[in-house]
C-alpha cells in the first residue's frame, strides 16, 4: 500500500468537496484554496522522492490485481508532472486570492479549480487507458465551467470553439479505446503493451495509432487543429488562463509520450515522419500567429501552440536524448508560460488593458516586475543561462544526432521568432513611455476580473511570479542535475519493461506474462466459485 501515489488525486477532490461544503463562506473557501494546494505540493514532493528512490510505485485500486482492476502508477515522468502540478496549483491558489472577485467565487471558482487539478493528476497517474479518457472528461467539464465563468460574450465565443473541438477529440479517443479493447481484450496499458505485439490485425493497430495521435494532438493543440486554443485562452479570468496555459495542453503531450512509447512503439517507424512534420508546422504556425498579434494574452496563447511543437519534436525524434529534451521542454514551459500569463494579469491590474499599444512605462514604475518578465520571456526564447536554453539545446543536439537537419533548423528559426515576440512585448509594455491618454486612475487598479472592487493585494500576485521566475533561473543554473532526471525519464520510456513489470508483477516477456495472466484469472474465478452460495 503506497498512499503517495493516490493522494495527488484524492487531495484536490477532498479540497473541492470541502469548498462546496462551505459554499457560503468566502474566507473558508479561500483558505482551502491555499491549504489544499500546499498539501498537494507536499504530497507531490513525497511522491517524487519516493519514485526517485524506487523507480516505480503502483497501487491496485480495490485490491484487484492488475490487469483486472484499475492501476495507479508513478514512474519518473508521472512524478515530475505531478510535481509540476503541485507547484502550479499552489501558485494559482495564492494568485487567485488577489484576482478572483466575489462574483466568480460565488459561482464555484475554487471547487472547479480543485476538480481541474484532480483531473490533471489522475491523467498523469492512471495505468488504465479508459480511465485516462475519464480524467480527460473531468478536466473538460471543469475547464469549460471555468472558461465561461463570468458569462461575457468573448468568453462564450471562445468556449464554443474550445468545447467543440475537445468533444471531437473525446469522441475519437473513446472510439479508439473501444476498438483497442476489441483488438486486445484489455484496458490496462501495461497489459496492452504485452498483447499488442500479438494482435492479429496489424492494420487495425496502425489505424488505432493514428486515432490516438489525432485525439491527443487536438488535446495538445498541435497542428492543424490548434485554433481552439488562441481563440479561447485569452478570454477567461487571468488566473484561469495561467492554469490552462501551464497544465491543460501538457496532459495531451504527456499522453502522446505515454501511449507511443508504451503501446504503439512498433508503429513509430512510419508515424515518425508525420509527427516530425506535425511538430515543425506546430512550431511555425504558432510563432507566426504570435508575431501578428498585439494583445498580450493572445501573443502568449499562440506561443503555447508554438512551444508544443518543441515537445512533440522530442517524441518524433524517438531517441532517449530526444525524449529527455522533450520532457525538459514540458517542465520548462509549464513554469515559464504560467508565469508570463500571471505577469500579464499584473500589467492589466496596473494599466487596465491587455493591448500593447495602450501600455508602457512599467520598466521604471515596477522594475521588479520587468525583471521577472525578462527572465521568463527570454527563457521562453531560449536565451542562456535560463531553463529554455537547455531544453532547446538538448532537442537541437538530439535532432543533429538523428540527422533531422531540416526540423532542427526550423526549431532554431522559431526560437529567433519567439525572441522577436518577447522583445515586442518588452518594448511596448515595459520600455516605451505610457501614452498620456491611456493612464488609468489609481481607483481602477483594484477592480477584479468580475468588475467588482478588490483590495490592492498586489503582493499576492507578485509572490508566485517571483518564485516561478526564480525557478526558471535555477533550472538553468542546475541544468546538469535536472538533465540527469530527464535522461532517467528517457531511459524509462524507451525501455518500458520496468513499467510493465511494476504494474503486472511479471516478466516483461509476452509469453510469460500471458501465462501468468491466465493462471491468475483462473485462480480468481475459482475463488469466486468457492465463495458462491
Amino acid at each position: 500500500m503506497r498512499p503517495e501515489v493516490a493522494l495527488p488525486v484524492l487531495l484536490p477532490l477532498l479540497s473541492g468537496a470541502l469548498s462546496l461544503l462551505f459554499w457560503r463562506s468566502r474566507p473558508v473557501q479561500r483558505f482551502i484554496a491555499v491549504a489544499g494546494n500546499v498539501a498537494l505540493l507536499l504530497v507531490s514532493v513525497w511522491l517524487f522522492v519516493a519514485v526517485l528512490a524506487d523507480g516505480y510505485i503502483t497501487m491496485q485500486m480495490g485490491s484487484w490485481p492488475a490487469p483486472f482492476g484499475i492501476t495507479l502508477i508513478a514512474d519518473m515522468l508521472s512524478a515530475v508532472m505531478i510535481l509540476m502540478t503541485g507547484i502550479i496549483g499552489l501558485a494559482m491558489g495564492i494568485y487567485s486570492l488577489a484576482t478572483t472577485g466575489r462574483g466568480h467565487e460565488k459561482f464555484g471558482y475554487y471547487p472547479l479549480m480543485h476538480l481541474l487539478l484532480a483531473g490533471v493528476a489522475g491523467a498523469f497517474l492512471t495505468g488504465d487507458i479508459f480511465n485516462l479518457y475519464v480524467w480527460f472528461e473531468v478536466m473538460l467539464v471543469a475547464s469549460f465551467a471555468l472558461l465561461i465563468l463570468g458569462g461575457e460574450r468573448a468568453q462564450m465565443e471562445g468556449a464554443i470553439k474550445y468545447v467543440t473541438l475537445n468533444l471531437l477529440a473525446s469522441v475519437i479517443f473513446l472510439t479508439a479505446v473501444g476498438l483497442l479493447y476489441g483488438t486486445v481484450g484489455t484496458l490496462n496499458m501495461a497489459d496492452i503493451a504485452l498483447r499488442m505485439d500479438e494482435a492479429e490485425h496489424s492494420g487495425m493497430v496502425e489505424v488505432l495509432a493514428v486515432m490516438f495521435m489525432v485525439a491527443f494532438g487536438i488535446k495538445a493543440a498541435a497542428f492543424p487543429l490548434f485554433f481552439w486554443l488562441p481563440a479561447s485562452y485569452h478570454t477567461p479570468p487571468v488566473a484561469v488562463s495561467a492554469l490552462f496555459a501551464g497544465l491543460l495542453t501538457k496532459v495531451g503531450v504527456y499522453s502522446l509520450f505515454r501511449v507511443f512509447t508504451l503501446i504503439f512503439d512498433q508503429t513509430m517507424g512510419y508515424l515518425q515522419d508525420i509527427m516530425l512534420w506535425g511538430a515543425v508546422l506546430t512550431m511555425v504556425t504558432g510563432v507566426l500567429g504570435a508575431a501578428a498579434q498585439y494583445e498580450f494574452r493572445r501573443i502568449l496563447s499562440f506561443h503555447i501552440v508554438s512551444q508544443i511543437g518543441y515537445m512533440i519534436l522530442g517524441l518524433a525524434l524517438y531517441t532517449p536524448l530526444a525524449i529527455a529534451g522533450g520532457v525538459f521542454a514540458i517542465v520548462h514551459n509549464i513554469i515559464v508560460k504560467t508565469n508570463l500569463f500571471l505577469i500579464s494579469g499584473i500589467t492589466h491590474r496596473l494599466q487596465g488593458t491587455y493591448q500593447l499599444k495602450k501600455m508602457g512605462g512599467l520598466y521604471r514604475e515596477r522594475p521588479w516586475l520587468a525583471v521577472a518578465f525578462f527572465i521568463s520571456a527570454f527563457s521562453l526564447a531560449g536565451i542562456p543561462p535560463l531553463s529554455g536554453f537547455f531544453a532547446k539545446f538538448v532537442l537541437v543536439r538530439a535532432g543533429l544526432e538523428a540527422e533531422a537537419y531540416v526540423a532542427t533548423g526550423f526549431a532554431l528559426a522559431v526560437g529567433l521568432m519567439t525572441l522577436y515576440s518577447m522583445v515586442k512585448i518588452w518594448n511596448d509594455v515595459f520600455w516605451k513611455a505610457l501614452p498620456e491618454e491611456n493612464k488609468v486612475p489609481a481607483s481602477q487598479t483594484s477592480v477584479g476580473d468580475d468588475g467588482r472592487l478588490l483590495k490592492p493585494s498586489l503582493w499576492m500576485m507578485y509572490t508566485p511570479v517571483a518564485v516561478l521566475a526564480m525557478m526558471s533561473l535555477l533550472i538553468g543554473v542546475f541544468a546538469e542535475a535536472i538533465m540527469q532526471v530527464m535522461m532517467l525519464i528517457g531511459d524509462q520510456l524507451m525501455s518500458p519493461s520496468g513499467y510493465i513489470e511494476a504494474v503486472l508483477g511479471v516478466s516483461a516477456s509476452a509469453e510469460d506474462a500471458l501465462l501468468d495472466r491466465s493462471e491468475l484469472q483462473a485462480e480468481i474465478i475459482g475463488d469466486r466459485a468457492e465463495d458462491a452460495p
